[in-house]
């Protein structure tokens, strides 16, 4: 029996800032599961800032999205449905086909999770999820954070930015200091443990960073890119090293920005600048998932969402992320966790 459901998909794809004729939220006939498959109800759906980089036909670490086809991404579910004696009715699980309330998935493809106690599920989306293991594998592998290092953040109130500071605090950084786009977001950012926040409007970032981290810095990890980065590179102490995570504040320009103009410097200073991915990191897994948790149990590190309900807003949730609308991680809400 065929079950009707709703999805978005990409029908055009944007040029700058994405509007609403690049979407269409359309219904569709779900296919009972077959051998080996279950049926996911939607609970919580991730809406990420890679997922505009998918919307464009250029080649990218992630393929493109197909015009006509149901996006993707990633969301926590109960199964309604199941042919898979692994995966039974009643399942609380993770999977990669997101922007839909129901999705019949490979139970290979699905992750079995338990709820923790008194938190809600969508943490898997964040903090337990790609943009927590982010945090970690670029603070701890790609720009080698050691106990004493000063760390500087782009973008740090949001997902991946807000957990890098805390991992850093948590771990014995000397400073810590976020770089956000409003004031709210800088008292948030103090009032969770970082020595200085600054709103990146309020003057030249150079200045900015100099008056927050007067001795420089030792760490940088970057969500933002452009004069961000070319404020790091200033303020970088010898062998300085940057996980470059992201460059959100390029992703709806419709050229390429400038680079920074103190790329020299890297030489002298002996700095370490290192791109990555965080799929290439999944064997660090085993080590955060366990930190991670013990710290959420004790109450030291803060996860905070943003969360918008109803599968309707899942468009205007993610172009609120790229313009910073989000504090934390951005969700999507179609369901109350079960129990």
């Amino acid at each position: 029996m065929s079950i009707p459901t709703r999805e978005w998909q990409l029908v055009r794809r944007p040029h700058g800032e994405p509007v609403d004729a690049d979407f269409a939220l359309v219904s569709r006939e779900r296919p009972d599961p077959a051998p080996g498959e279950v049926a996911v109800a939607t609970i919580a759906m991730s809406v990420d800032p890679y997922m505009r980089g998918r919307m464009s036909a250029a080649k990218s670490y992630a393929p493109s999205w197909e015009l006509g086809e149901t996006m993707q991404g990633g969301a926590i579910g109960q199964v309604v449905d199941s042919r898979s004696d692994e995966v039974p009715v009643g399942a609380l699980v993770l999977h990669g086909l997101g922007w839909r309330d129901v999705a019949v998935v490979p139970a290979a493809h699905v992750q079995v999770v338990d709820p923790l106690p008194g938190l809600p599920l969508s943490l898997y989306l964040g903090v337990l999820g790609m943009p927590g293991l982010t945090a970690w594998a670029g603070l701890f592998r790609l720009a080698s954070f050691a106990a004493g290092d000063a760390v500087l953040v782009s973008g740090a109130a949001g997902a991946v930015g807000s957990l890098v500071g805390q991992f850093a605090r948590l771990r014995g950084a000397s400073r810590v200091v976020g770089s956000a786009g409003t004031a709210e977001k800088v008292d948030w950012l103090r009032s969770i443990g970082f020595d200085a926040a600054f709103d990146y409007h309020a003057g030249p970032l150079a200045d900015l960073l100099a008056e927050a981290a007067p001795e420089g810095i030792d760490v940088f990890f970057d969500n933002v890119g452009g004069e961000h980065l070319e404020a790091a590179i200033g303020a970088f102490r010898t062998h300085g090293r940057a996980a470059l995570c992201g460059s959100i504040s390029a992703y709806n320009a419709t050229s390429p920005p400038p680079g920074p103009r103190n790329l020299s410097l890297v030489v002298g200073k002996r700095l370490s600048l290192r791109g990555f991915i965080v799929g290439d990191h999944a064997d660090l897994r085993p080590e955060f998932v366990p930190a991670v948790q013990g710290w959420l149990r004790d109450g030291s590190l803060v996860a905070r969402e943003t969360v918008v309900d109803g599968l309707d807003t899942a468009v205007e949730a993610f172009r609120s992320l790229l313009s910073g609308g989000n504090t934390g991680k951005m969700v999507v809400r179609l369901a109350p966790d079960p129990g």
